[in-house]
């Protein structure tokens, strides 16, 4: 007797888009390949989506709950704002293995269904940090100029690990460059 098969739900279709897109840009989210590697039909994907865009949509707003939303939640209820931003340089730059669907996305930053998406997921990343040195003391300005300062260096990581296989900061010099980081941003004003 043949196994039940599971009821696939969108986030499982949403995940399987995210994990086509890291491996292989927006052209591989196509229902068919996603179908087979799901183990199911296109008519699962037609019960829960439209079309393709409706499917890069929910993929899109799950990665952008699941790597930025989910993150803010989980450290949201630290008080102390120092100790918050700690948190979330472990979480991000302290994590050896990069976000390979976000990416994925930077590379696609001009689609027209991904460029609002980044632009959202950055403010609302860069906001969350500037709430945090604002909280610590630091005037507006500096907050921000802080804040922005921590999210390219993240950004910028990501890629340049990508652009070097990683050669760059190799995994055992992580740990020092973290703690690096973490002085330079958030020593005093000179």
């Amino acid at each position: 007797m043949e196994a039940m098969r599971r009821n696939l739900t969108r986030t499982d279709w949403a995940d399987a888009a995210l994990t086509a897109l890291a491996d292989g840009g927006l052209a591989a989210v196509a229902v068919e390949p996603i179908a087979a590697r799901l183990g199911t039909t296109k008519g699962s994907f037609y019960w829960h989506f439209a079309n393709r865009d409706a499917l890069i949509d929910a993929a899109l707003a799950h990665w952008a709950d699941q790597h930025t939303e989910a993150v803010i939640r989980e450290l949201e209820p630290i008080a102390d704002p120092q100790r918050r931003l700690d948190a979330l340089l472990a979480a991000t730059i302290g994590r050896t293995t990069a976000n390979r669907a976000e990416l994925a996305l930077l590379a696609h930053a001009d689609h027209p269904a991904v460029a609002p998406v980044l632009a959202a997921v950055t403010a609302r990343r860069v906001d969350f940090i500037a709430a945090a040195y604002r909280q610590a003391g630091c005037p507006e300005q500096e907050a921000r100029f802080r804040a922005v300062l921590g999210y390219t260096a993240y950004i910028g990581l990501l890629q340049a690990q990508r652009a070097t296989a990683g050669a760059l900061l190799p995994d055992a010099d992580r740990p020092g460059y973290l703690s690096f980081l973490h002085q330079v941003l958030h020593r005093e004003q000179p």
